[in-house]
Order: structure tokens, then sequence, then C-alpha cells
């Protein structure tokens, strides 16, 4: 089974026995990434059986709180609509006590002000949004695997997202907290909005943590997909 994160501490998360985790960072790679540890898991004797997306989202409907996990129905990138294994996500929405079901939009960036958000929201019907499950998709579609995306909201739908937080982002998938610290000294007054975002993301945290727990009786794929 491979597990596709965009973030460090997501793959501490994701690793367990009989998973491959892969963590994207900034995005750029993950397709050859992808594409090679699908071609490696082919030459075991049982193969690679699918890719799960698995880590934090930006929210877009207005209702989902930090902490919501999400399971997509559906990842939207660009005009393309991507299908997700239904079998498989109705499988983990049983294992997920009070996750929901929604359509997720693959962005290359992060998708910091509450305007834009709201705006992806009505052209789309997305209810989140990350930096990987659109990639996720389309390889998985490129080599008829299924696929499942199960993402937990970080920043709601309502709340900016800091520049500080954004800064912190390396391309690797780490944080650097000094990149954050200069940023916060520029930007005295996102202080409070950065301590907000500190506290949806432990929220999230949580949640990844109960739901990879969750998930191992659902890595086991339906015969069909």
């Amino acid at each position: 089974m491979i597990i596709v994160v965009g973030l460090a501490f997501e793959a501490r998360i994701a690793a367990g026995p009989g998973v491959h985790v892969i963590c994207s960072g900034d995005g750029r790679n993950l397709a050859a990434k992808l594409t090679a540890a699908i071609a490696e898991a082919r030459t075991l004797v049982r193969g690679c059986p699918g890719i799960i997306s698995f880590g934090v989202a930006g929210g877009l409907a207005p209702d989902l709180q930090p902490g919501t996990c999400v399971v997509g129905s559906a990842v939207l990138s660009g005009e393309n609509r991507m299908p997700i294994s239904a079998e498989w996500s109705e499988k983990l929405l049983r294992a997920i006590p009070d996750a929901v079901s929604g359509m997720l939009l693959g962005v290359p960036a992060p998708i910091a002000h509450p305007d834009e958000k709201r705006a992806l929201y009505l052209k789309t019907g997305a209810i989140a949004v990350d930096m990987e499950s659109h990639i996720v998709a389309a390889v998985g579609q490129a080599h008829d695997l299924p696929v499942a995306a199960i993402r937990v909201i970080t920043d709601p739908a309502k709340r900016a997202l800091p520049t500080s937080a954004v800064a912190a982002m390396r391309p690797n998938g780490t944080t650097n907290i000094g990149a954050m610290l200069r940023s916060v000294v520029k930007r005295p007054r996102e202080l409070t909005a950065l301590f907000q975002t500190a506290l949806d993301a432990r929220a999230a945290r949580a949640a990844l943590v109960r739901g990879r727990q969750l998930l191992e009786p659902a890595l086991t794929l339906p015969q069909t997909t």
C-alpha cells in the first residue's frame, strides 16, 4: 500500500507495516516518485494494491471545523474531475466515525485567504483543498490503480492562513521555525492568527492520529473499484 502525504509530521503518522509512505513536500516531483514506487511495488509478489492521499487540508465548505475528517468522493484539478474508488471510500467512511464525504480540490500552492476559499467553494463545489490528492488521482488513473483520499481540515474556510505559517513550509515538507519567527517579526499583528492556526493544527493532528489508528482494517481494498 502506498500512502502519499505532503508534510513530514503526516509521514510519521502514516507510517506502519506494509505501507510505503511518500512525502511530497511541495509536490514538484510527486508524480515521478509515485510512478517509481508503483513500478517497484509491481516487481514484488503482491504488487501495489492501491494509493491513499492522506493528511491535512484547507476547508472550503463553511461548516467544516478543524479536525473534521473528509473522505474524498472525487478529486478536481482545473476542469478535470477524477474518480475515487467508491467502494473503498465507503469502507473508509464506515471505519472512521464522523467522517464526511465530499469532493476535494487539488492545487499547486496553499489557498490562504477566506475570500479565495469561498470563491473556490462556490465555483467548484469542492469541500476541501490540498496539494497532493489531484496528483495521486492522476497517477492512479494512469496506472489503473484504485485511489482513496483521507484529509483532515486544519484551516477552516472562515480563517486566513497567516503568511508566517506559509513561510515556514519547506519544499521537503518540514517546518522552518526560523523563517516563521522572522516573518512574525516583520508582521507582529499576525501573532494572534498564528496562535489560532497552531490550535487548529493541533486538532487536525489529533484527528489524523485517530484516523490512522482506525484506518488499519480498511487498508484491505474491495475486489472491485
